[in-house]
């Protein structure tokens, strides 16, 4: 991976990163404050909350990311450490699922003239799961991967021995 990527990805995800501590915080404040102009129609508060948790498993994911990039440029990431982060995304997209269900479950009465509405938004949560699948997958690349890396070490060793 070329310097100029490292730099752009890490510019992205501190911008990422940037964003969601800033959407938290003005949601926490609207929590905290009391000026929360809820009118009824939509349980805004209930938002407000979800919001907040999907905004962790987004940063977790970003952070995750970010260590397995500069592992990427260290050249250390067909190793074992590396399934921590892949794990760490894994469950951030999970986790960004089941906020995504309980938003659509907190937005579900407010669609009974148009159930439509939900239905769409229950297969977004799902694509999101289908998300996590696609990283298990590449989790199981990754473990594939290194295995063959420890056997060539492996066998590296013993061509050494008998040279």
């Amino acid at each position: 991976m070329g310097k100029l990527t490292v730099r752009a990805l890490r510019a992205v995800l501190a911008v990422v990163l940037t964003g969601t501590v800033f959407v938290q915080a003005l949601m926490a404040w609207t929590l905290v404050s009391g000026s929360d102009p809820e009118d009824g129609s939509v349980p805004l508060t209930a938002l407000r909350v979800s919001t907040i948790l999907g905004m962790v498993s987004v940063q977790v994911a970003l952070v995750c990311v970010g260590r397995l990039v500069t592992m990427v440029r260290r050249g250390t990431v067909f190793s074992h450490a590396a399934f921590r982060y892949v794990d760490g995304v894994i469950g951030a997209i999970v986790a960004a699922a089941l906020v995504w269900f309980a938003v659509t479950v907190i937005n579900a009465p407010g669609q009974r003239d148009d159930p439509g509405v939900t239905v769409i938004m229950g297969g977004v949560g799902v694509a999101i799961l289908g998300v996590a699948l696609i990283v298990l997958v590449l989790r199981m690349l990754l473990a594939q991967a290194v295995a063959r890396d420890v056997e060539a070490a492996q066998m590296q060793a013993e061509l050494d021995e008998v040279i």
